[in-house]
């Protein structure tokens, strides 16, 4: 089975509704762990693509003052 890559905005969505559920105490003792681990994964693919976005950007305006 192939595995879905997700967008910035849907890893954003997606801590958003974790936090909130969190903050409304939504999750028992047991969920709550195996929430936050999946919100640090979300976490770390934000960071990796906007440093990616961030590299390309770099290059382009590099490569315009060329």
């Amino acid at each position: 089975m192939a595995i879905r890559k997700i967008t910035y905005n849907e890893a954003v969505t997606e801590i958003e509704e974790i936090l909130n559920k969190i903050e409304q105490e939504e999750f028992d003792v047991d969920e709550l762990a195996e929430k936050v681990k999946r919100v640090s994964t979300l976490l770390k693919i934000c960071k990796d693509k906007l440093m990616k976005t961030n590299e390309q950007v770099e290059q382009i305006l590099k490569e315009m003052d060329e």
